[in-house]
């Protein structure tokens, strides 16, 4: 078959984008050729993809998006696929992977009433409603069970349309045999001795909640505070979280680096995860640290969190959020190097049984499969 897989836009380092790339390149292992559209593509093209960048320009994002759609619903008229599976929520497709919240919930509870009166909430509700209206036959690949009754709440979607898929952590996560090997390396790499590394991993740094990470730091006891080191990695602009680092007395301990491709030293070298946004719907890095063997400290209203509590390596810290809280739970962690050993070797042993890695495989057999 022809699949036409469609995102805005592609970067190496973005959890939405490697879950594209992966679904995308078994599809195209179990035979079928791969056209991606897209506005912005960064980075290699794997061999045997067809990417096609529109060339579409507009001076607000959600116009922008309208004219994307247009573009290439005119070019599949030229040229059909027999799947069209989005990575964004639009208009026209055969399967949608739900790697984002439901926006029509989030402009209920988070937003002024005024703001549904915009045209930016008009287009992001009407590109919502073309998936899951009950008039809609798009297929649903759901990544968070936080989410699903949501959508169903606001859209009455059926039940038989969505399609829950298990994490998918890539293989190269996984602590390897030689992982205490990597870790002294690293650390010996950065120079870090004795003092203590807290990673902080993912774009879009406020939304992953850097601010109250870099305010938790400040929050040690001054002994701790001063063998503690934040690196973090991420693709989105440091300077605000620079200014606060500098501000709260801290900024020779935070490290801000750009996204990588090496981010499993990070997880085998450091001491913590800490991961507390404001908002996710699942948080992959909880994951991928928890198959390191990294204790992870992390808020409730992670997807994903769940998995630390039932794997029992670290701490979720319980809503409504309270930076005291976090800074209390941050310091715990710390101190406690037995509680953290005992953390790392139940997120090992969990590793070992769950399944958190077959997202890839299940959602392609989605795609392929017959539609009714």
């Amino acid at each position: 078959m022809q699949l036409a897989f469609i995102l805005y836009k592609y970067f190496p380092f973005g959890g939405l984008q490697r879950d594209f790339m992966r679904i995308a390149k078994i599809c195209q292992q179990r035979g079928h050729a791969i056209r991606v559209y897209t506005l912005i593509w960064e980075g290699d093209v794997p061999e045997g993809f067809d990417v096609v960048v529109a060339p579409v320009k507009a001076l607000s994002n959600h116009r922008r998006n309208e004219k994307f759609t247009a573009w290439v619903q005119a070019d599949l008229a030229r040229r059909p696929a027999d799947r069209v599976v989005g990575f964004n929520k639009m208009p026209g497709l055969d399967v949608y992977y739900a790697a984002d919240p439901c926006f029509e919930d989030k402009a209920q509870t988070l937003r002024n009433p005024l703001y549904r009166y915009s045209p930016r909430y008009r287009h992001f509700a009407e590109y919502e409603r073309a998936v899951f209206s009950p008039n809609s036959a798009t297929a649903i690949l759901m990544i968070s069970d936080i989410q699903q009754p949501l959508f169903m709440k606001h859209y009455r979607t059926p039940a038989e349309r969505f399609h829950m898929l298990p994490p998918g952590i890539a293989a190269d996560r996984r602590a390897p045999p030689n992982a205490s090997e990597i870790r002294a390396e690293f650390r010996r790499e950065f120079g870090l001795g004795s003092d203590l590394l807290l990673v902080q991993i993912g774009s879009g740094f406020k939304t992953k909640g850097l601010d109250r990470s870099i305010r938790a730091l400040a929050g040690l006891p001054r002994a701790l505070r001063k063998r503690t080191r934040l690196m973090v990695i991420g693709q989105d602009d440091p300077k605000s979280f620079q200014l606060l680092a500098k501000a709260q007395g801290v900024s020779e301990q935070v490290h801000i680096l750009n996204g990588r491709d090496d981010v499993p030293r990070f997880l085998l070298g450091a001491d913590l995860l800490i991961h507390p946004a404001y908002n996710e719907n699942t948080g992959t890095v909880l994951l991928e640290a928890l198959v390191a063997g990294l204790p992870v400290l992390v808020t409730d209203v992670c997807g994903y969190a769940r998995y630390i509590e039932e794997a029992d390596c670290g701490l979720v810290l319980p809503g409504p959020f309270d930076q005291r809280r976090l800074n209390e739970y941050l310091e715990k962690m710390l101190k406690d190097e037995g509680a953290r050993s005992r953390w790392h070797q139940n997120a090992l042993e969990f590793a070992d049984q769950a399944d958190l890695y077959s997202l890839p495989e299940r959602a392609a057999d989605v795609i392929l499969g017959e539609r009714s």
